[in-house]
């Protein structure tokens, strides 16, 4: 019989604790076993009580969360969910806190989603966090041969379409296959599983340490060569054409899959208008989202790729989707755009 995930709730908010703690505390599998106000109270619960996942506010009083992150990190590493208010500011925090060891992010309650969502979200982002093996997270500097195979130009074209999902670890996979592309790169698409706020803080850093333009999408953006657009949070997104053209619809909707932006809903939009002219990729993440889209993609004669099992922060999107039969290859990530490059040096 699987043991419970034991989560320690650390939160200034007394209400945050108080909704966080009621919400878990009917779902089977996860345990609160405690709760802290600041970060020395939670240092002391984290020794006594050995949680194995823990939710920690960015903001707070005595000891900021990004610097307790650190030490936590340096001597005591374990899974951790940063939560934090829907703010430029806030974004930028949580991005700094993945980048320094985080495993994945969750506005406050009331922020984005209704308590019932918000409840979802949280479930769904523990249950990924505990299977997440803490030495994966460590950054891995990318090997130099690969950069020079992907300075060599590609062909700049317009009628290919790159589409790619991911989510927790995401953030670090997508910079590092997004910083080795070059501007002629066709058109990409991407769903990170992301609250509102934290997705356009993270295009923002992507587009100013990448050679491709990154930005978060806006309803009815052309999709251009070396151009990167990623779904709003909160919006699913969708690739339309009309022509030769292709352009972006970004729309609220049901969440499918738990997810909004939703894998599948950007891939089957992609299967409909791209057809054969399309690459599917599917990266590291929790549950199924993506998958079933991914078949329909490679179905409709788009190019599959999946990051492979050793490299992914959690293997469950790209599982399922190889389970499907989604897939045409499971590569490391470090060789995804060399992957991605042979793919496109080689269409006519």
């Amino acid at each position: 019989m699987k043991k419970d995930i034991k989560v320690l709730i650390v939160d200034d908010s007394a209400i945050v604790r108080k909704i966080f703690t009621e919400e878990l505390s009917n779902e089977k599998g996860i345990q609160v076993v405690g709760t802290a106000p600041d970060p020395y109270i939670a240092r002391d619960k984290i020794l006594r009580l050995k949680p194995d996942v823990i939710t920690l506010d960015i903001e707070m009083p005595r000891i900021d969360g990004l610097t307790f992150l650190k030490k936590l990190m340096h001597y005591h590493p374990l899974p951790v969910i940063i939560v934090s208010s829907l703010t430029k500011n806030g974004g930028n925090l949580a991005l700094e806190a993945i980048e320094n060891g985080a495993v994945d992010v969750l506005s406050k309650p009331g922020s984005a989603y209704s308590v019932g969502e918000m409840r979802k979200q949280l479930v769904i982002k523990i249950k990924a966090a505990a299977q997440v093996k803490m030495k994966k997270l460590q950054r891995t500097a990318i090997a130099g041969e690969y950069r020079e195979i992907l300075n060599q130009p590609l062909r700049e074209t317009s009628d290919k379409i790159i589409a790619i999902a991911a989510s927790t670890g995401g953030t670090q996979a997508l910079e590092t296959i997004l910083k080795q592309l070059p501007p002629t790169i066709p058109g990409i698409l991407i769903v990170q599983h992301m609250p509102p706020k934290f997705t356009t803080a993270f295009a923002e850093r992507l587009n100013k340490i990448c050679s491709i333009e990154v930005k978060e999408s806006k309803n009815g953006d052309a999709v251009n060569s070396g151009c990167a657009l990623i779904a709003p949070g909160n919006y699913h997104m969708l690739l339309g054409r009309s022509g030769s053209k292709y352009y972006v619809t970004v729309k609220d909707g049901p969440l499918v899959n738990h997810q909004r932006p939703s894998a599948d809903v950007l891939f089957l939009s992609t299967a409909k208008s791209a057809g054969a002219n399309a690459l599917g990729i599917i990266l590291t993440g929790m549950g199924s989202d993506g998958a079933k889209g991914l078949l329909k993609m490679k179905e409709a004669g788009a190019k599959t790729i999946a990051q492979d099992e050793e490299s992914c922060i959690v293997y469950g999107m790209p599982k399922m989707a190889v389970k499907l039969g989604a897939i045409d290859q499971s590569v490391p990530l470090e060789r995804i755009p060399l992957a991605i490059s042979n793919i496109f040096k080689g269409w006519r």
